[in-house]
């Protein structure tokens, strides 16, 4: 055989090797692929039950949510009298995830409720109280986690110094508190069913059956598809603010708050994105006094995540503070709350600064003492510590208040006053500040950048 043809020979066995392997890859990516999707189909399923969870409360409604381990024909009594339950809605089918919508309220109403079936398998009774109507001057006080989803110590300990202070801290005549938002992440490590059944529905049980909670989309929910059918949320403006058609983002208001709630996993950033159209319109439809934002990714942030950094989620904390940001600040939002880095952040008020933070200029910051003026920035907190800590420098320059503690906040808004309070996992008042709006401003001016 010539020195030729052995050559061709041996390129010929080559190429067959690089075939096979090229084969035997591509059968491992199908596979892969294959047990990804049966895996994260599965993740979606819980088997069991589920005690009442309250969803998309208004001045007039609210809806029930729970899961029993058989299918049955759900029930919901409820009434004003914790011992005369005189209403009841009932379910078309037997299902095993009931979901019931109590409408005909009266706004600021306490309700007694019990969830069953048609064989008068009842829980014991609950209660809860129904939203202010939007624009009443009635005081709101709320609840805000951030990545809670992590069973543990730090977990429980957050919580129930929080709900310590709260008890030693009552409004007369009101409860607790009116309702809970999360920053996201509310499940670890992958947002299953099951993670949120042992993460989040039964530590927080107890909270859960008597307020709502508006919980933000998190990269860990994002990585299995149970947390858009766990949750009901709005997408024809049920609480008030503008229609969405999405669950994926939307607006609620209480009393003279306004609470815009996105997503920041998910959904195009682009500054002419649906999401960003969406905002633009519901903040300009809005006559609340008081408006907040919540989602998931901050925009500045020196924790375990670093908004200077482009390989850092995706780019998202970079989409945010270039596309969102200058809607935020430009049509009078008071406050944004954020999570994914975990570690407590709090800003100056600010604004104008899109950039990173080696850009960062002395007048981006428009009031750096409490209580903030109703006019001058807005304030932006990084809330990820509720039941994880990590490390990370601390260092951004837009921010006044940079703790490396676990805890969660108590936010107040009473007329032209909010107050907010970091309670960390020892119950301590670790940060607090103020905004304050005179009685003659409904919204705060407009900010103008170059």
């Amino acid at each position: 055989m010539s020195q030729t043809n052995a050559y061709r020979k041996l390129f010929r066995h080559f190429w067959r090797v690089v075939r096979y392997l090229v084969l035997g890859l591509m059968v491992l990516i199908a596979l892969y692929a294959v047990a990804r999707i049966i895996d994260v189909t599965l993740g979606s399923f819980y088997e069991g039950s589920r005690g009442p969870y309250l969803q998309m409360l208004s001045d007039t409604s609210v809806t029930l949510r729970w899961q029993s381990e058989d299918a049955h024909i759900g029930v919901v009594r409820f009434g004003v009298n914790k011992n005369a339950l005189d209403k009841e809605v009932t379910e078309r089918m037997a299902v095993e995830s009931h979901e019931l919508r109590l409408t005909g309220l009266a706004p600021l109403q306490r309700y007694y409720y019990q969830v069953g079936n048609k064989k008068e398998e009842f829980s014991g009774v609950q209660s809860f109280v129904t939203a202010a109507s939007t624009g009443s001057p009635t005081a709101v006080r709320f609840w805000v986690t951030g990545d809670q989803g992590y069973r543990g110590s730090i977990q429980t300990d957050v919580m129930n110094n929080a709900w310590q202070w709260l008890k030693s801290n009552v409004r007369p005549e009101r409860g607790l508190i009116d309702f809970w938002l999360t920053t996201g992440d509310n499940a670890y490590p992958s947002g299953s069913n099951t993670q949120f059944q042992e993460n989040f529905f039964q530590p927080y049980a107890d909270i859960l059956s008597t307020h709502v909670v508006w919980p933000a989309y998190g990269n860990h929910d994002a990585r299995r598809r149970a947390f858009f059918d766990i949750f009901s949320l709005p997408t024809n403006a049920e609480s008030g603010g503008t229609a969405s058609h999405t669950e994926n983002y939307y607006s609620f208001d209480y009393g003279q708050l306004h609470v815009v709630m996105l997503d920041s996993q998910s959904n195009d950033l682009s500054a002419d994105g649906k999401m960003a159209t969406w905002l633009q319109a519901d903040l300009k439809a809005t006559h609340q006094p008081w408006r907040i934002v919540v989602m998931h990714h901050p925009s500045y942030t020196k924790g375990s995540h670093d908004s200077d950094r482009l390989d850092d989620s995706g780019a998202r904390l970079f989409e945010v503070r270039e596309n969102l940001l200058p809607i935020i600040e430009r049509l009078g939002v008071d406050m944004v709350i954020t999570g994914h880095s975990h570690m407590y952040e709090r800003s100056h008020a600010i604004a104008c600064h899109y950039g990173e933070s080696s850009e960062w200029k002395p007048e981006f910051v428009r009031d750096n003492t409490t209580p903030y003026s109703k006019n001058l920035g807005t304030v932006y907190m990084v809330l990820g510590s509720s039941s994880r800590l990590d490390n990370g420098p601390l260092n951004h320059p837009a921010m006044q208040v940079s703790l490396r503690q676990a805890g969660s906040v108590v936010i107040d808004v009473d007329k032209g006053v909010l107050t907010s309070r970091f309670i960390n996992r020892q119950g301590q008042l670790a940060d607090a500040f103020q905004i304050v709006k005179d009685n003659s401003s409904t919204t705060k001016q407009l900010q103008h950048c170059e």
